[in-house]
């Protein structure tokens, strides 16, 4: 059993993991749990459960919520802890295996010892930043853990996000540092040191006039928000590109070699803290290569392709089957349709059952180009390093372009491999075996489910309708669901009403980041079409314009026209590259956001052939 503070407060055994619901015994256990091995005393725990404002029988009561918290555990099975009564106060036991906070701290640890080797460093601090899994204690109601600790336990984390990005542009990799900046300056705005290495990314990627811009915006926060100029190095970094200096990796690296800070010791319980507290910045790894499996922030829903699939992986070996081959699990479905997320929130299910690691290789490049089989067979040797007898590690193999990029990794006996793509892959599954997950768009549940684990039941609960609507008007699309999610974060005062009209008039053009137009509905889209054989793009296109009948038989539209079905084999290859989706009705369908896309695409095509 293995409890997760780092995110609500959760029980997790294997692939299940239980949220605590809301109530007192469960601050109690925070509590313990936030200064794990130490004695709390009574004091500091039961103004974290009742408040300042304290009822006369608080001691007793707090005896109450022991003996409480010991008969939940009980009921969830939990072995080997136990709440000890001490002297002044009481003690729980952990260690890093059993909870993810020393997990955590454990991790940084090691990447400190290791700042000798920034890429062995960069990998482990990933690895610990993994561990972090959404909004911290969102279930524990206690004003006085969230003033107290929770803004200690989210400067850990600014450090070593702070520290990854050092590492990424001293190893010279600030293209990949970008997507993590976005979001810390975004999240964190009065963060000097992220904007700081946002704006020597871009520069340092060529773009200099979105540098200066950037400085220019973060100098008027400080200002109009703060009443303070913008720190000496941040004014230097300007200069530099003003002169157009050749920043390059030397002072990167010289900071990048420097060992990270270690995390701060805890305060002694009930020590106020003067950070301020901020949401978890997820760093999803975008660039191709191997690296540890970020996690998912807000996952919801999935649950039995979750379950099964971490059921298949954890299982043991089948008697009499073929112990030379890795198990496969492949995960394919449309573009958008939340393939990768599955497949790393199942990989942090299953961790304990990979001591060897879990790697995630990116299939392809950021232009859509497939990597080569050696190009990744390399990188994940380097990576995985020698094997240890009877250790297992788990591949998860993301965008996969063809079969021929997978078979020559299918080696290692103790390897577990799953693979996520938009084709069908059969070739693949008909010579090497292994299990198919084919993902469709979310069902209505689930879709309600993301926007409240991403927006917060007290703002859902205020408009469940609008909610609905919302949802419908995404086509309960994962992608379009979680571009919707953002844009409504940044803008808490929108009302979900509001929101419905907003997005009702144009739901294309409105899903979409505008500070980060590559996530967008019909980017995504358009990428999909640019992969695609002319032929197919070509057959696609007509079928989004045109009637639904095109996917069945030959109709009459307009009493003078025919228009002939698509071939057969034309439509297979579609559904193969997840562009179409099985029936009813008829064989095929085409998502309802996808058609409308298409529909765009022509109308558009056809006014600069008429404007010609």
């Amino acid at each position: 059993m293995r409890f997760q503070l780092l995110g609500p407060l959760a029980l997790a055994d294997g692939p299940d993991v239980v949220v605590l619901q809301p109530s007192k015994p469960v601050i109690l256990l925070a509590a313990l749990l936030l200064h794990a091995n130490s004695t709390v005393s009574a004091d500091y725990l039961q103004r974290a459960v009742w408040g300042e404002d304290q009822p006369a029988t608080a001691k007793a009561a707090l005896q109450t919520c022991v003996l409480r918290l010991r008969r939940l555990f009980t009921k969830h099975g939990v072995t080997g802890t136990s709440i000890e009564a001490v002297p002044g106060g009481y003690r729980i036991t952990a260690g890093p295996p059993t909870l993810d906070l020393l997990g955590f701290r454990d991790q940084v640890r090691r990447a400190t010892a290791l700042a000798g080797d920034p890429e062995a460093e960069l990998y482990t601090l990933k690895d610990a930043l993994s561990l972090w899994q959404g909004s911290l204690l969102a279930n524990v109601r206690s004003d006085v853990l969230h003033r107290d600790e929770v803004p200690r336990l989210s400067e850990e984390r600014l450090r070593a996000v702070e520290r990854v990005c050092d590492l990424l542009l001293g190893l010279g990799r600030c293209g990949e540092a970008l997507v993590d900046l976005w979001t810390a300056t975004r999240v964190y705005p009065g963060h000097e040191r992220f904007h700081e290495q946002l704006i020597e990314a871009l520069y340092r990627t060529g773009r200099q006039s979105q540098a200066l811009a950037e400085y220019r915006r973060v100098k008027g926060f400080l200002l109009d928000e703060l009443g303070v100029d913008p720190s000496p190095s941040l004014r230097q970094l300007e200069l530099s590109i003003l002169r157009g200096e050749d920043l390059g990796a030397g002072g990167a690296v010289r900071a990048a070699v420097e060992p990270a800070p270690a995390p701060a010791s805890a305060p002694a319980p009930g020590a106020t803290s003067r950070v301020i507290q901020g949401a978890a910045v997820p760093l999803p790894a975008a660039a191709p290569g191997a690296g540890p499996v970020p996690a998912v922030p807000h996952f919801t829903g999935r649950e039995a392709e979750a379950a099964a699939m971490a059921a298949r992986l954890t299982a043991p070996p089948s008697p009499g089957g073929d112990g030379g081959r890795p198990l496969t699990v492949l995960v394919s479905g449309a573009p958008g349709i939340g393939k990768s997320a599955l497949a790393q929130h199942v990989a942090h299910l299953v961790r304990d059952s990979f001591p060897a690691g879990r790697l995630l290789v990116r299939m392809t490049r950021a232009d859509g180009r497939p990597r080569t089989a050696d190009e990744v067979a390399a990188e994940v040797g380097a990576a995985l390093g020698p094997a240890r007898a009877g250790e297992r590690a788990l591949l998860v193999l993301d965008d996969v372009v063809d079969a021929d990029q997978v078979r020559p990794l299918l080696t290692p006996p103790d390897l577990a491999v799953v693979v996520t793509s938009r084709m069908g892959l059969g070739g693949l599954i008909a010579t090497h075996g292994g299990w198919v997950h084919r993902l469709t768009a979310f069902t209505e549940a689930e879709s309600y489910a993301l926007l409240l684990a991403a927006l917060g039941t007290e703002r859902v609960a205020a408009e469940p309708r609008a909610a609905r609507q919302l949802t419908a008007l995404c086509s309960h699309f994962p992608a379009a669901l979680r571009i919707l999610t953002a844009r409504l974060l940044t803008r808490p005062g929108l009302r979900l009403g509001d929101a419905v009209d907003w997005l009702g008039d144009d739901p294309l053009a409105r899903l979409t980041l505008t500070d980060s137009p590559d996530h967008s509905v019909s980017g995504l889209f358009d990428r999909a079409l640019d992969r695609l054989d002319p032929r197919l793009s070509e057959a696609l296109l007509r079928i989004g314009a045109g009637p639904p009948e095109l996917l069945g038989e030959a109709i009459r539209t307009d009493g003078e026209q025919n228009h002939p079905p698509v071939p057969e084999d034309v439509l297979e290859q579609l559904a193969d590259a997840g562009l179409l989706e099985d029936g009813p009705p008829g064989p095929y369908r085409i998502h309802d956001l996808l058609r409308a896309h298409l529909r765009r695409t022509v109308r558009i095509r056809n006014r600069r052939t008429e404007k010609v």
